[in-house]
């Protein structure tokens, strides 16, 4: 096998782990629910079977999936207490959620460039790979997006970051959906903009500097809600806050 085959067989299986974690974290699939078949779901993704086994190796490497001998892969049951967040409702929610993460991320980047190894390194690197292909492709992936900052909260070596972050997936999403949309408009100036805050950011964490880490993490999600919201952020004291969930 060539080292263009190797890397293209790569990037594919990262690309099928990453929507199926999505799916899973995003409730499409449920706690003990069992996966497609493996013939399925290669013909959905449009991979081979050695691609789609390698992202569900990965998928049972950490946890989220387990296999049953000639019955297939099931969602694997959590045994972690849910984190309760209302759901998302109105623009203002959406910079309730940028105002949350301003607070947690920049934190977890200061603490990912304090104590980064080999694989969280390697985890932040692939995310941002597929990145840069969405960016080649005039694209914004939103899966890619919140992959790369996930293993930014991974490579933190604190899970509680890992662990807030993953119950916010679907809020977050909408946002990065969002700013996706408006990157679009924008034009490939908009699109790698994005891209160059984000190879920043790798690059601080790579090379082990907190302070710069942070103070990049909070300008890309400031950036980030002001090219949403065009500069006008809504006054929340006038917005009525959703109950608990």
């Amino acid at each position: 096998m060539t080292n263009q085959t190797a890397k293209r067989r790569t990037t594919l299986s990262d690309s099928v782990y990453h929507s199926l974690i999505n799916r899973i974290t995003s409730g499409g699939y449920q706690p003990g629910e069992k996966l497609p078949p493996e013939a399925a779901l290669s013909q959905e993704f449009g991979v081979s079977r050695p691609v789609l086994r390698a992202a569900l190796e990965r998928l049972r490497e950490e946890g989220l999936i387990h296999s049953r001998q000639g019955a297939g892969s099931f969602v694997r049951a959590s045994g972690a207490t849910p984190v309760g967040f209302s759901p998302v409702e109105t623009l203002a929610d959406i910079q309730r959620c940028y105002e949350f993460r301003l607070t947690i991320e920049a934190k977890a980047a200061a603490l990912a460039a304090e104590r980064r190894d080999g694989p969280a390194i390697d985890g932040i690197a692939e995310a941002l790979d597929l990145m840069r292909v969405a960016t080649g492709s005039h694209q914004h992936r939103e899966d890619a997006d919140f992959a790369f900052h996930l293993a930014i909260a991974q490579a933190s070596n604190n899970q509680y970051f890992e662990a807030t972050f993953r119950a916010l997936r679907a809020h977050i999403n909408i946002g990065m959906r969002l700013h996706g949309m408006s990157l679009m408009s924008g034009g490939d100036a908009a699109l790698e903009e994005t891209l160059a805050e984000h190879i920043g950011l790798f690059e601080a964490i790579e090379t082990g500097d907190p302070g710069r880490a942070s103070k990049l993490m909070t300008g890309h999600l400031e950036h980030s809600r002001d090219r949403l919201f065009g500069g006008g952020l809504i006054d929340l004291r006038l917005s009525r806050q959703p109950p608990a969930a």
